[in-house]
């Protein structure tokens, strides 16, 4: 194997439980990959077990059978790695952009922890193959449509086998290249597949749970922004706390509900501009204000649950057939080969429908709020559409266009993709999750709310200056000041769009949540 570099954060151990911590640092930093000592017996077994199948006399699917519906055509023992070579081949038929690097990284982490647990039969020559392409950079070309997400992702994992097998493209330092060319550049041979070892590489959920950790990770940043982006929204509106009391949250006891009123209060503690309309008789803001701890509460239980299902598949083991070496419970006897349907990706689209249902219901809010803030009739005195000189300048105007537009294609792409099964294979596949579509999905949602929420902060951040000479609470005076870093107060009609991804990445990269923590701490 390629000695693992020691300029890595730290070392991720295939064979053991994985995090979602350990996944992120493989597929953003390049984290060294290595495979658990304690993982290679149960490696060996397994391919002992496949060994002996082989000459049994019985029929063990995709070792000595074709495959899908072809499970019951025998293969000849003399033909077993033309079999496996010609899977592979056959089903890298993905089409489409190639998926970014660190959803590849991620798929090649995940296929090999799977590989690692000890009970898909292939020799340990395969697994480090996969590592040592992760720790060298030699990345699969994988396209990112193909898959129906059962048996598991075999177009896009088809893809990645090849790399292993010094076919297909991938890219090396920076360059697309032929897999052949990159893994002589590295230093590494390609790989002669042996029985069950092409099936083992192509059959699993990998693709889909990498894509969706990915969303994962960004959407759980979204949450955070819009509870500082809606504290915003409320000094820019005059609005009130008393919504956020926690004895109204005490009587509905959702997890999520509670923790995004504990934000509120504590991103609007003290806030001279809550305090200068102490006395108004106004009684109740907005649903949009008055109910985020419900709605954005809705999505933080939401992403719990996603996450927790997303850390179970990490380590799951999602391979077919499926070997059993060692002692087992109940009727399995040692050194079986059983066919099961692991790979089936449906807890993976479910949550990740889930969680753009949800994710969907945020950005809405937060483009209700925009509408609060730009809009004369309902804005409580700021002046039209955020700008001091309205008629000359449209100020905000299209800005809450853009919100909209935003709003409106994620609820079409939050129809579940999970409930939209097409029998495959001859009908053999008869029920497909279409998870690679969920996941994609996922993160094109995620994308639309990052900007939803940032048009939220940047029209939030120009009432609270609007406002002055009345000032916000200390939290959101920072969440302000950050905002202004890269975008100043529109004075008069200026380009924005630049200016509006800069804010976006703001939340997109954590900064803007990192510079709020350090004065209130915000979950």
């Amino acid at each position: 194997m390629v000695s693992p570099s020691s300029d890595s954060p730290h070392t991720v151990w295939v064979g053991e439980q994985l995090t979602l911590a350990d996944c992120l640092a493989v597929a953003w930093q390049r984290a060294t990959v290595a495979l658990a000592p304690s993982a290679v017996a149960g490696i060996r077994a397994a391919r002992g077990v496949v060994d002996a199948s082989l000459d049994d006399g019985h029929a063990h699917y995709g070792i000595n059978t074709g495959f899908g519906a072809l499970a019951e055509v025998p293969i000849d023992l003399s033909q077993l790695r033309q079999l496996q070579l010609n899977l592979v081949r056959s089903h890298a038929t993905g089409v489409g952009a190639p998926l970014p690097r660190p959803i590849v990284r991620l798929a090649m982490l995940l296929r090999a922890q799977v590989l690692s647990a000890g009970y898909s039969g292939v020799r340990q020559r395969v697994i480090d193959q996969l590592i040592d392409l992760l720790n060298a950079g030699v990345h699969p070309l994988i396209p990112c449509q193909g898959s129906v997400g059962a048996s598991g992702d075999l177009a896009p994992l088809a893809h990645l086998a090849l790399t292993l097998i010094g076919e297909g493209t991938c890219e090396f330092e920076g360059v697309l290249q032929p897999a052949s060319q990159a893994l002589a550049k590295a230093g590494l041979e390609p790989v002669s597949l042996q029985a069950k070892e092409g099936l083992c590489l192509i059959n699993g959920t990998q693709v889909m749970t990498a894509i969706a950790i990915i969303a994962q990770e960004r959407a759980e940043r979204i949450v955070v922004a819009a509870d500082i982006a809606g504290a915003m929204t409320i000094e820019g509106m005059l609005g009130s706390v008393t919504a956020f009391d926690p004895r109204i949250q005490a009587l509905r006891r959702h997890a999520g509900q509670e923790l995004v009123a504990d934000n509120l209060r504590r991103l609007l503690a003290g806030s001279p501009l809550i305090a200068s309309h102490a006395g108004c008789d106004r009684v109740q803001d907005p649903y949009s204000m008055r109910c985020m701890p419900q709605v954005h509460g809705a999505t933080r239980d939401t992403l719990a649950h996603v996450r927790g299902v997303l850390e179970i598949e990490v380590n799951s083991v999602t391979d077919n057939p499926l070997i059993f070496a060692g002692d087992t419970d109940g009727d399995v006897p040692e050194g079986a080969v059983l066919s099961g349907g692991n790979f089936h990706g449906m807890p993976v689209a479910a949550v990740c429908d889930f969680a753009r249902i949800s994710l969907t219901s945020l950005g809405s809010i937060s483009e209700r709020r925009v509408e609060q803030l730009v809009n004369p009739h309902l804005n409580n005195g700021l002046p039209a559409f955020l700008t001091r000189d309205s008629g000359l300048n449209s100020g905000m105007m299209i800005v809450q266009v853009t919100a909209t537009a935003l709003v409106s294609e994620c609820k079409g792409l939050s129809m579940p993709a999970s409930v939209d099964s097409i029998p495959s294979s001859a009908s053999r596949e008869d029920h497909v999750s279409m998870g690679p579509i969920a996941a994609r999905r996922y993160l094109d949602v995620v994308e639309n709310v990052e900007r939803v929420v940032a048009i939220e902060l940047l029209c939030a951040a120009q009432s609270i200056d609007l406002r002055a000479p009345l000032q916000p609470a200390e939290a959101t005076r920072v969440a302000w000041q950050t905002v202004r870093e890269v975008m100043p107060f529109l004075a008069e009609d200026r380009i924005m769009y630049e200016e509006m991804e800069a804010v976006t990445e703001l939340l997109r990269s954590g900064r803007l949540a990192a510079a709020v923590g350090a004065v209130v701490p915000v979950r």
